[in-house]
Parts: C-alpha cells; sequence; structure tokens
C-alpha cells in the first residue's frame, strides 16, 4: 500500500487498487485535497484508522438533468415545508453531517476544518434546509471543480430534509450548466434520486472534461426564481 509522505503526489489510474483504496497517510491541507478531486480520489477514513484515500470502482454518479423526483417528494417541495440557501452555513451543515451517535462518524473535527478552509477559498460549498423556525434540519456540502460536483455527505434532522436540499442543489447546478454530481458510493438513498453506476475509468474520463469546462455560475446562491 503507498504511504503518502510531504510531497504532494497521488498514484497515477492504473495503479489504484481494485478495492478503491488509492493510497494512506498525507494530510488534509488544501492543495492535497484539490489534487485529490482532480483525479478523482477523495478522503474517507474511521477516527481510528490512517488517512485513507479512495477513488472506488464502480463510481456513482448523477446528472442534475436526470434527477428523479418521486410524486411524494413533489408534494413535500410544492407545500414548501422547508427553506434552502446555498453556502448560509457551511459549518453547520458538516457538523450536521458528523452528528451519528448511532453509526459513528468519519468527519473528524480535523476534517470539518479542512473543509471549512475549502470553503473559504471558495472550493467547498453548502446547502441548507431550514423550517418554518429557521432551525437548520438538514443538508449536504461538497467540492466544485470546473463542471462536476463532487457530493461529500448529507444529513437529516426532519423528514424529507436531505432531499430536499439535494433536488435544489440539482435543480441550480443544471441551469449553472455543471454536468455532473459525483455521488461517489452508492446508497438506496442516492438510488432513489436517480444515482447511477459507472467504471471508474469512464468516471476519470468524464472528470477530466468536466475540469476543463466553463460554467455560467456566479456566487453560490439560488436563483431569484427560486421557491
Amino acid at each position: 500500500m503507498l504511504q503518502l509522505g510531504s510531497e504532494l503526489w497521488f498514484p497515477p489510474p492504473e495503479q489504484f487498487g481494485e478495492d478503491g483504496l488509492v493510497a494512506l497517510g498525507g494530510d488534509l491541507a488544501p492543495d492535497r485535497l484539490l489534487l485529490a478531486y482532480e483525479r478523482g480520489i477523495f478522503p474517507w477514513s474511521a477516527p481510528e484508522d490512517p488517512l485513507l484515500w479512495w477513488c472506488p470502482d464502480p463510481r456513482a454518479i448523477l446528472m442534475p438533468s436526470e434527477i428523479k423526483v418521486s410524486k411524494s417528494m413533489r408534494n413535500v417541495l410544492n407545500r414548501g415545508q422547508y427553506r434552502t440557501t446555498l453556502d448560509q452555513d457551511f459549518r453547520g451543515v458538516m457538523e450536521g453531517c458528523a452528528h451519528r451517535p448511532e453509526e459513528g462518524t468519519w468527519i473528524t473535527e480535523d476534517f470539518i476544518e479542512a473543509y471549512v478552509e475549502l470553503h473559504t477559498l471558495g472550493f467547498a460549498h453548502s446547502v441548507e434546509a431550514w423550517d418554518t423556525g429557521g432551525h437548520l434540519v438538514g443538508g449536504l456540502y461538497g467540492v466544485s471543480l470546473g463542471s462536476m460536483f463532487f457530493g461529500e455527505s448529507m444529513f437529516a434532522r426532519s423528514t424529507n430534509a436531505s432531499k430536499v436540499a439535494f433536488v435544489h442543489l440539482a435543480r441550480q447546478l443544471g441551469k449553472w450548466g455543471i454536468e455532473c454530481i459525483d455521488c461517489q458510493i452508492m446508497n438506496p438513498h442516492l438510488e432513489s434520486l436517480g444515482a447511477a453506476h459507472v467504471p471508474r475509468g469512464i468516471f476519470l474520463t468524464e472528470l477530466a472534461r468536466c475540469l476543463k469546462a466553463t460554467t455560467k455560475r456566479g456566487k453560490w446562491s439560488f436563483d431569484a426564481d427560486h421557491p
């Protein structure tokens, strides 16, 4: 297994493990994180383990134009049960994603500080879902490069809150010309929204193309006609 040192480097794709594990060690400095995302790699490890870097095969992705919105979810959206915003409480969203007392979390304080720094630099972004009392009840965060959005984690303290946030994000990303949402690893929640598996090689080819693309987005906020 490749052990990373202080050098800013990752192995080429042909050396990625069949299980998706790329390397261990290194750090969460902004330059390393950005290089990792450019190579299709992301950090994910239990608090007791060394820092692990992954590029799974197959990869779960979702095209914003192909998001599935069920009839029941359309009803939730039409009721306006939640107000959604972009980049209004990045740290709060990360802390919400990290709070998993029953199953544990890989989002340690080191991860939170590292991604807050990426957010300050303009690369990491959050989507918030607020209830009518103004409480943060769901959301997700990720990293945006070129026309690719790398989804990292989502949480919900209220029914459907994370799905509402995800649907609104996908629709806005589509308007901006973001072509692909990297969902990393499939789960039933993502599959219900339209995520699909692609081979790692196809994902990396798509990523290389997306990194060269330009988009129409400016400041991370919803369009004026956002409900």
